[in-house]
């Protein structure tokens, strides 16, 4: 029996009203088509009011439990019974997560150095923007991203990278992946990929897990192999042509121009041409971006701020072809920008005021003396050979030793070094290296750490 006395102190009356008649469905003690007591005459057994009473009908109506008749009363719906899953008898038991283990000495390639990030300017823009943007900021944008933004980047790829781009032209969105992603939807599931292989894996992953035909294309001295490209009939093909990833490659002119070629000479195939890190280039100009060739209308351009200002900044960039635009522009009416204008009107003044040229140079400076540094260290040991290095914040290590790669990684993981083979990026388990090789990123070491790191790393390969 409900006793309204007994109630929750926490709990209004109507809800453990609610409650207890809910149970009593649930428990069958009221039948189907049975009905509910009026509201006058049930608040006069427990003493409530009849408003009281209909808020907690009107509740259990609502959830489907009663319906009402006009001038009838209250009645029991009709219930139907939960069916229980079929649970298959399995071994997994859910496993405890572990936090990653932490090195003393850490060679990653996805980091940056966060004592060069300029927060004192940051912290001066962002409340500007909190000031004097703070309704575009709460609003909606435009699907490619903020306008002013999307004209900074213009203007930089213009002078950096030798395009000639339209801001509408440019799209901004969370992270190459959801560029990626975004790609696939626009150039169409049913196409034929090609990635760079040894590449990078998350690349693959995301390719994989679209559910499209891929093919590794193997590379050589100049980059990602052409002939190979041509018999695997790929339609799309993603590259990293001013500093391939992990191998270092540059891609000189002529191979530039045989890949061009290759788009060039059939209907609906395209490049993507992933410029990751072609800000820190330390030997001569930057190499010109593949999507400043002749206007060329079957290059997509992707770049980053992951490596220019930090990775959790998550905020990335491509230039369609105008040819693709009217095709996007059909796909973007349920596409949102992912990335906030907060963020975006952040970057949009730290370009426009300038900031951002004179951090990269500043982060370059700093960049170039830890490179010149390591290639001091290791200069006198015969049985290192670096590669890769001219560009970029990420080199190869080979190294001349009767141990596998496998082994070294272990080694150095015992003495609190953490490093990545170039095996872990190879996904064609047929093409073998002659020389154990790691792949070393020391953009996330600090300048006055770099001696002390590469020396643990060289003292733990002497001992081979």
């Amino acid at each position: 029996m409900f006793d309204a006395m007994s109630q929750k102190k926490s709990e209004p009356i109507y809800v453990s009203l609610y409650r207890h008649i809910k149970k009593m469905i649930e428990e069958n003690k009221y039948i189907e088509g049975q009905k509910l007591p009026s509201k006058r005459k049930l608040a006069e057994q427990l003493k409530i009011s009849p408003l009281t009473v209909e808020a907690s009908y009107q509740q259990l109506i609502a959830e489907g439990y009663v319906y009402a008749i006009e001038k009838k009363g209250y009645y029991i719906s009709h219930k139907i019974e939960l069916v229980e899953t079929f649970k298959k008898k399995t071994a997994y038991q859910q496993k405890e997560v572990q936090p990653d283990k932490t090195y003393r000495y850490q060679f990653k390639t996805n980091v940056v150095d966060t004592s060069l990030f300029p927060n004192h300017t940051w912290a001066k823009l962002s409340r500007e923007v909190l000031s004097e943007n703070h309704h575009e900021m709460l609003n909606i944008t435009h699907p490619q991203g903020v306008l002013m933004l999307r004209k900074e980047i213009a203007k930089f790829l213009e002078l950096y990278r030798g395009m000639t781009v339209d801001e509408n032209q440019i799209i901004i969105g969370s992270g190459s992946s959801s560029l990626i992603s975004l790609l696939i939807e626009l150039l169409g599931r049913n196409k034929h990929y090609a990635i760079e292989n040894p590449g990078y894996s998350k690349n693959y992953d995301l390719y994989q897990g679209n559910d499209v035909k891929l093919s590794l294309i193997p590379l050589d001295e100049s980059g990602i192999k052409i002939n190979d490209l041509i018999s695997s009939h790929a339609e799309i093909v993603h590259i990293t042509p001013s500093h391939q990833f992990p191998m270092g490659v540059v891609m000189p002119i002529q191979r530039r121009i045989e890949l061009l070629n290759w788009s060039n000479r059939l209907v609906g195939r395209y490049i993507i041409e992933d410029d990751y890190d072609s800000e820190f280039r330390f030997q001569g100009k930057p190499i010109p971006a593949l999507q400043g060739f002749y206007e060329n209308d079957h290059v997509i351009y992707m770049n980053t701020f992951a490596k220019t200002l930090a990775p959790s900044f998550r905020m990335s960039y491509m230039v369609l072809p105008k040819t693709l635009l009217s095709r996007y522009h059909k796909i973007a009416s349920y596409h949102g920008c992912t990335v906030p204008n907060f963020e975006q009107f952040i970057m949009y003044k730290f370009m426009h005021g300038g900031y951002f040229e004179r951090h990269i140079n500043r982060m370059r400076n700093q960049y170039r003396q830890k490179l010149e540094l390591i290639l001091k260290l290791t200069a006198n040991y015969s049985y290192i050979k670096l590669k890769g290095y001219e560009a970029g914040l990420h080199f190869l290590m080979e190294i001349d030793t009767n141990d596998s790669e496998e082994l070294i990684i272990k080694k150095l993981e015992n003495q609190d070094i953490l490093v990545t083979g170039l095996g872990v990026y190879n996904k064609d388990m047929n093409i073998k290296y002659e020389k154990p090789t790691l792949v070393l990123g020391y953009s996330g070491i600090k300048l006055d750490e770099i001696e002390e790191s590469m020396m643990a790393l060289i003292n733990v390969l002497k001992m081979n």
